[in-house]
């Protein structure tokens, strides 16, 4: 074969690897990605918009399912088939280039997007690895309400580890933040004001004032803190009035780039509303319910029955494809949900964190069928309410710590737990070294480094011993 060929077929399967997702397909991941109170408004949008769009007067379907001896999720088959099978199939008011704004529009769901959610979509407009987007992921989810990032990189490669599996370090970390400090809005990552605002000035190249706001900001941000106007004036060399302007130029900068988009979800904070509701009676069962919001019962209009005019056709296949993709999250919200109380059954039964086996995605993913991707759509920002407490997906997924003497693996909650156990019950007057929680942790079975106490220690905010006295 010529090497002409080879480069032709190359160049084909190429173009097969970057096939975009269909709309309904997108439609889809975005509905999975909202949490409850998102996807309210996001149903309220589409019935004020599509006017052959009703909700379904009939009685309300139960949702809630209890869950078998199995477990449930053995059944389940791949989220990969939809009702328009190729391009060919979907309508033309989505495809068509004379009709692309009213696409852009029916895409459009900015007024429910969390900061999270609007990080996460740009993350396609840079060429990242798999790694580079796990890590990516990890760095929003660690941002604080504000957009920005308050723990030192340091202790974040620990509890990646730790808590997600992801193994990494404060270097590897430091270029992905890198990375995401080009986001919007500007700002966005820093880990301290100076950097926050440094990194608004640096992205505004038609301020005028630009390298002297910069060099203000990075050389004497102390006596710009503390307001010492006539020092920075000598060291700027500037006179009074072009540090009033600087002043001003700085009063329009955001120090909480994140709060703005956070204040939409304040509420939220203040008052979690579930995504899920997990029962567990007196015997052991467990059910497992989809919050009604999850569920809305919506039909097409009997009005638009017999409609011929293109204008209602377009609003009926836009209705149709929406319904159809509420039923296929709530399938996927369900057997996500169900998988994730089997793996962690023993935790539902009694409420106990040091009962959490070691749980990821992929086994999740395993579980249900669904891809990974998937997995982490449904487990982003959703709730749990449960018998002993309501709860985060998030925190059910554990990272195996070490190996107990009988072989079975550990989690780093249940070893923080032994040692809280140990540093609770120990003699005050003589607190127990790290050396020495060690060597007992070791009696107990868990196979655990000196160095690994003393940063689990530290995580849980205990002073060494020499401080607990």
């Amino acid at each position: 074969m010529s090497q002409r060929n080879l480069q032709i077929q190359e160049q084909t399967q190429g173009q097969v690897q970057v096939q975009q997702m269909l709309p309904q397909q997108v439609l889809l991941v975005r509905l999975t990605e909202m949490p409850v109170e998102a996807l309210q408004h996001r149903v309220e949008l589409e019935c004020l918009e599509n006017p052959w769009l009703e909700r379904k007067e009939s009685e309300e379907e139960d949702l809630s399912q209890v869950l078998p001896q199995g477990g449930g999720g053995e059944d389940a088959t791949d989220d990969s088939s939809y009702d328009y099978r190729s391009e060919d199939d979907i309508p033309d008011f989505l495809t068509g280039a004379s009709h692309s704004n009213n696409a852009a529009e029916y895409m459009s769901y900015d007024d429910t997007l969390s900061l999270t959610d609007r990080l996460r979509e740009q993350m396609a407009d840079f060429e990242l690895t798999d790694h580079e987007k796990e890590l990516m992921e990890y760095l929003i989810g660690s941002l604080d309400e504000d957009g920005l990032l308050k723990k030192s990189l340091a202790i974040l490669a620990d509890e990646a580890e730790i808590y997600q599996g992801l193994n990494t370090n404060p270097k590897e970390l430091e270029q992905v933040l890198t990375i995401l400090q080009l986001f919007d809005p500007a700002g966005i990552g820093a880990r301290s004001l100076q950097e926050c605002l440094l990194l608004q000035v640096k992205r505004n190249e038609d301020n005028p004032y630009k390298d002297l706001l910069i060099k203000l900001l990075d050389k004497y941000f102390d006596d710009f803190i503390h307001k010492r106007w006539q020092r920075i004036e000598q060291r700027l060399h500037i006179n009074e009035a072009q540090a009033e302007l600087l002043q001003r130029e700085i009063l329009k900068l955001n120090p909480r780039p994140g709060g703005s988009i956070g204040a939409k979800t304040s509420d939220r904070a203040q008052s979690i509303q579930p995504d899920f509701y997990v029962d567990t009676d007196e015997n052991g069962t467990i059910t497992v319910t989809l919050s009604r919001g999850n569920q809305p019962s919506l039909v097409i209009s009997p009005d638009a029955e017999g409609q011929q005019d293109a204008f209602v056709r377009q609003y009926v296949e836009r209705g149709q494809m929406f319904i159809n993709a509420l039923q296929q999250r709530s399938e996927t919200m369900m057997r996500t949900m169900q998988a994730i109380v089997k793996l962690q059954k023993p935790f539902f039964q009694e409420g106990d964190e040091t009962l959490l086996r070691p749980m990821k995605l992929d086994d999740v993913a395993e579980l249900t069928g669904y891809d990974i991707s998937t997995i982490s759509r449904v487990a982003n920002s959703k709730y749990v309410e449960t018998t002993f407490g309501t709860y985060p997906l998030k925190w059910f997924f554990t990272h195996k710590a070490t190996q107990n003497k009988e072989g079975d693996d550990v989690t780093a909650r249940q070893v923080m737990a032994a040692l809280r156990g140990l540093i609770g019950q120990e003699d005050k007057r003589q607190p127990l070294s790290d050396e020495r929680l060690t060597q007992l942790l070791q009696a107990d079975g868990f196979n655990i480094a000196r160095r690994t106490v003393a940063k689990y220690r530290e995580q849980m905010g205990i002073p060494v011993a020499r401080m607990r006295k």
